[in-house]
């Protein structure tokens, strides 16, 4: 579950979640960051291990559109999310030392009463 709340953040930005699993995946989120930062061979595979990350190869297809147009449509989610970290987030970042995410609370949800809040990553 932690993976694939830690993708979601990651592709989008934000996500509304429980307070307890944001401060969770908070410190997830924030060691993925460090990871990017360090842009090394085994920084990138221990963040793909962690993320749990399966890619699919291209066919050669696919890889012949993905060249020719720049399309990113055809790549997996998990070659969108490892493109955004180390690329946007990684540089977003590069200059501040750590707390990468903030927690925003919002209204108790009706049906069971816990609190919601977004977890995001703070602007550049």
């Amino acid at each position: 579950m932690m993976a694939n709340m830690l993708k979601s953040l990651i592709e989008h930005g934000h996500l509304e979640t429980t307070i307890v699993k944001a401060k969770e995946l908070r410190r997830h989120a924030d060691r993925m960051v460090t990871l990017a930062k360090e842009n090394s061979l085994a920084s990138r595979r221990r963040a793909i291990s962690e993320m749990r990350i399966t890619f699919n190869s291209l066919t050669t297809k696919e890889a012949r559109q993905v060249k020719k147009d720049g399309d990113k449509s055809s790549w997996s989610r998990d070659r969108f999310v490892m493109d955004k970290l180390f690329g946007e987030l990684r540089l977003r970042f590069s200059e501040r030392n750590g707390g990468y995410t903030r927690i925003v609370r919002l209204s108790d949800r009706v049906g069971d009463g816990g609190t919601s809040c977004y977890l995001e990553y703070l602007p550049a």
